[in-house]
């Protein structure tokens, strides 16, 4: 049995780095960019993890995170156009007992003063790795490893997409990875935040729609996800978003000079084993609850 699962496990893994090869040409990363690319399963997950994937089911489910996963580190976004206003930083971390891996962008002060807005928000609320790593540590506690159970670390990955519209906004997406010890694949949750670089101010959902709009605009999100559903795109097995959840996360969006993009953690939309993370939306649809003035960037 243990020959059998190890076959299946190599013939994913040769299936995942054709897929790879296949997109590599068309996507350009840019510079200086960490790809956190899935090289094998051992990465993604710990191999007893992996040999207990026993069955055909989880088999395919192991490999449709992976893929789901690399799709997502794969899209393309602005780095490139946005060199000169960016400077990437990174911060990494490694303990016995976890691995904190936190890439993020900071903008140029030396092209404006009042872009440290941006950078202090991130440095000293939106990262908090000493917040990280209490929460690491005190998850560690309240597991007993006389047995040890828990002998795989903890692990925190963080990095981001950036999108520029119209020169005036800038659209940063930041996903999450959350290795747990001990849990067969990881999770990942998503925060999204646009800010706005005339007036270095953070921008939210009533900045750019109208207020009191979260039912309509909850109507027009499941109209296209289900749009997708039914068209046979990669959104099977997923399901309509509840009004209470996309209020959570009405914020969770960035935009482009095309469309709308809000993206919800794992089960919220999809399962974590299928499906995708987000639901485009393109504007004409969203001209029903444009908040229409001079300071919205969704106005041409």
């Amino acid at each position: 049995m243990k020959y059998l699962v190890l076959s299946l496990i190599t013939m994913v893994l040769f299936s995942c780095n054709d897929a790879k090869e296949h997109t590599k040409g068309a996507i350009k990363k840019a510079p200086q960019t960490i790809d956190k690319g899935v090289e094998s399963f051992e990465e993604v997950l710990p191999f007893d993890s992996i040999y207990n994937t026993h069955n055909d089911t989880e088999l395919r489910k192991t490999k449709s995170i992976v893929i789901k996963r690399q799709n997502l580190i794969d899209k393309k976004d602005d780095k490139l156009e946005l060199e000169t206003l960016v400077i990437q930083k990174t911060f990494n971390k490694e303990e016995d007992l976890y691995l904190i891996d936190f890439t993020y962008p900071y903008l140029n002060e030396n092209l404006k003063e009042s872009y440290h807005n941006f950078n202090e928000y991130l440095e000293k609320t939106y990262m908090d790795i000493a917040g990280v790593e209490a929460s690491i540590l005190e998850d560690k506690e309240l597991i007993c490893d006389t047995l040890h159970i828990n002998r795989f670390k903890e692990k925190r990955f963080v990095d981001y997409k950036i999108y520029n519209r119209n020169e005036k906004l800038i659209s940063v997406l930041f996903y999450k990875e959350n290795y747990y010890a001990g849990t067969l694949h990881p999770s990942y949750t998503f925060d999204c935040l646009n800010f706005d670089l005339e007036r270095s101010v953070f921008m939210n959902y009533e900045d750019f729609f109208n207020k009191g709009t979260e039912e309509e605009m909850t109507t027009i999100l499941n109209e296209v996800l289900t749009e997708k559903i039914n068209s046979g795109d990669i959104y099977y097995d997923c399901w309509e978003i509840s009004f209470e959840d996309f209020f959570e996360y009405k914020d969770n969006f960035v935009i482009d000079d095309l469309k709308v993009e809000y993206y919800f953690d794992d089960c919220i939309m999809c399962p974590s084993y299928t499906g995708t993370f987000s639901i485009e939306i393109p504007l004409e649809r969203l001209l029903p609850v444009l908040r229409k003035y001079k300071l919205n960037p969704l106005i041409l």
